[in-house]
């Protein structure tokens, strides 16, 4: 049975060969050159008190993860936070990416945020369905924001509002 726990700095290799699926399938991220463990390594080791890189994990390691990153350094944004969710390729479809999203949820109301955001390309059927799962919403469409492969990309901008329960004032 996989778990979800804290990424780890030993864990920046299977997070970067994951990502590095995405960034070839050329579907979910505008990063175009793979990523390095050590640049992973860094991220996890840098991330703020109130953010999170969580791992599932089993027997045969890593499966996926999901990033829990301040929105924003502007005070005014203490309460936002954006989130992320990449599975192992062969992995999809299993229920896996709904599990790591909860956990993200879960981490977001106790670092005391109020309002999630997530940006996915627009025809990310499968990513928009697992938001809309979750209560996220679409609030609006950036048009041609990013270019890969020759090809102007739409971005979604989907958010969900946690309620007052969450924040911390």
């Amino acid at each position: 049975m996989p778990k979800i726990r804290d990424g780890r700095p030993s864990d920046a290799a299977s997070i970067a060969a994951i990502y590095n699926e995405s960034i070839a399938a050329r579907d979910s991220t505008m990063q175009t050159t793979p990523v390095v463990p050590e640049r992973v390594a860094a991220r996890i080791r840098g991330l703020g008190p109130r953010e999170a890189l969580l791992v599932m994990v089993a027997s045969t390691g890593v499966l996926g993860y999901g990033m829990l990153k301040q929105y924003s350094d502007r005070n005014g944004y203490r309460y936002t936070a954006e989130t992320s969710v990449y599975l192992r390729r062969a992995r999809t479809g299993e229920g896996l990416g709904s599990k790591i999203q909860e956990a993200l949820i879960r981490r977001a109301r106790s670092a005391d945020y109020h309002h999630l955001v997530a940006k996915l390309w627009a025809d990310n059927e499968r990513s928009r369905a697992l938001h809309r799962k979750f209560g996220y919403e679409l609030v609006g469409i950036q048009q041609e924001v990013g270019f890969v492969e020759g090809e102007w990309r739409d971005i979604a901008i989907l958010q969900k509002v946690l309620g007052e329960e969450s924040v911390g004032e």
